[in-house]
């Protein structure tokens, strides 16, 4: 165990929010946008220089599908964010749903926007360091460092956007991590090549699911051993540029910063065998692409998941279970990467044994799973709300959780206004009544 030193210095108190969001990917903005929908004075705290998280600074290249193939079913919010996302999106059709390509920079302004529209006060380049507790059960306030130094940040309801569940584990809450051997879905570092030959492109489907897809030979030719496996998304981002959710890095744990050091500087280097292996393997598309930009971030997909009030298991998805005090639904499938032992054939998986939901299903995602259990005036929303590990895979991904983080952040604000100041203790009715009047989807 590391020696210990003690802290002695005197830091201000800024006690002035009713709200605080930490982290501003898509949940957290969301959470944020809805609690000062509703009045709430709320911070959005957040740690790079830009909101959006895995859609901006990640470079995910596309959003997952919006609808549940008949109808889009990720509305309010959710619905605004990739409107205005499209209607800024190179060569994309305003009735697109499915895989709809991102342009990281114009959803950068969306987010920035959204924050303007309905006054949430932003910082940025601000990490939240550790936490002080008035009680057992309450948070009373979060210790913040930026370039001005350490400050103390004080609201009557916090909510937990880090997707990491952070905030949420540092206060105590009980968290799971990883399948019963402790392995963590692999990350993928993200990347952008530019100067493709388009019309070329087009001719070509580069899909690790597609069996004709060059990346099959690249992998078994040997030739390119910074290619792990056929993992491989990608879709136009802008004129002469593709983006790229491709290969895996395994043994990677978010909440360890020096596995996630180790992780950017393999995930660059992959990027660039892509590159190399691309340009050789279908010159006339991608002989005269470049490495244009990897990813700030690395694409992280699983870390904590808190135990809250109610826990969503791969039955509630099985049976496209509706709950009474549902906050959202989810018609994502269970997408669970493969561990590195599996790369050669995925299918060993336990995930694959879960079909796919039939169009027009859904699953109900219970208020309660973004209730800590044990904590008073905590919300989780994203990927680090309470779901069995299958589950987690469908709930994970961007459209689902800007779902989580508008309940989240309505929740915080009603919870806000009352003197008892408890996320248990919101009326679930009034918050689905207000999700409603915002456009949410629920049954």
């Amino acid at each position: 165990m590391p020696a210990m030193v003690p802290l002695k210095t005197e830091i201000a108190l800024d006690d002035s929010w009713d709200v605080i969001v930490v982290g501003g990917g898509p949940a957290g903005c969301t959470a944020a946008a809805a609690a000062a929908r509703e009045g709430a004075k709320t911070l959005l705290v957040e740690a790079s220089g830009c909101l959006g998280g895995m859609g901006t600074a990640g470079l995910v290249p596309a959003w997952c599908p919006f609808s549940d193939q008949q109808k889009i079913i990720y509305r309010g919010l959710a619905e605004k964010v990739f409107t205005r996302s499209k209607q800024g999106t190179f060569g994309v059709k305003p009735e697109a749903l499915e895989w709809v390509p991102i342009d990281p920079e114009n959803l950068k302004q969306v987010y920035d926007d959204l924050m303007a529209e309905y006054g949430v006060t932003m910082l940025f380049h601000t990490l939240i360091v550790g936490l002080e507790k008035a009680a057992p059960d309450r948070v009373d306030y979060l210790l913040a460092a930026n370039k001005a130094g350490l400050s103390a940040l004080r609201a009557r309801i916090y909510v937990d956007g880090s997707g990491d569940g952070d905030l949420a584990a540092w206060a105590g809450a009980e968290v799971l991590k990883g399948d019963e051997e402790g392995d963590l879905q692999p990350t993928t570092h993200c990347f952008i090549l530019g100067n493709v030959d388009m019309a070329e492109y087009r001719k070509l489907w580069l899909h690790g699911a597609n069996p004709a897809s060059p990346i099959h030979d690249i992998v078994r030719s040997g030739k390119y051993p910074l290619i792990p496996d056929t993992h491989l998304c990608n879709n136009p981002v802008g004129p002469d540029a593709i983006g790229f959710n491709a290969g895996h890095i395994w043994h990677v744990d978010n909440t360890d910063p020096r596995s996630v050091s180790r992780a950017l500087p393999q995930g660059r280097k992959m990027a660039s065998a892509f590159r190399t292996a691309f340009a050789e393997t279908c010159p006339a598309a991608f002989g005269q692409a470049y490495l244009a930009q990897t990813a700030p971030l690395l694409g992280v997909r699983e870390t904590r998941r808190i135990l809250g009030d109610y826990t969503l298991v791969a039955e509630d998805y099985l049976a496209a279970r509706s709950f009474p005090d549902e906050i959202g639904r989810s018609s994502y499938y269970i997408d669970v990467h493969h561990k590195e032992k599996n790369k050669k054939d995925p299918t060993k998986e336990a995930s694959h044994k879960y079909p796919r939901l039939e169009a027009g299903q859904s699953f109900g995602i219970h208020y309660r799973c973004l209730t800590p259990q044990g904590l008073r005036n905590v919300l989780v929303a994203g990927r680090s709300i309470s779901a069995d590990r299958a589950v987690n895979g469908s709930v994970r991904v961007m459209p689902v959780c800007l779902v989580t983080g508008e309940a989240a952040g309505l929740a915080a604000a009603l919870a806000a206004k009352d003197s008892a100041g408890d996320v248990h203790r919101v009326d679930v009715d009034r918050l689905r009544a207000r999700l409603r009047e915002e456009g949410a989807y629920l049954l």
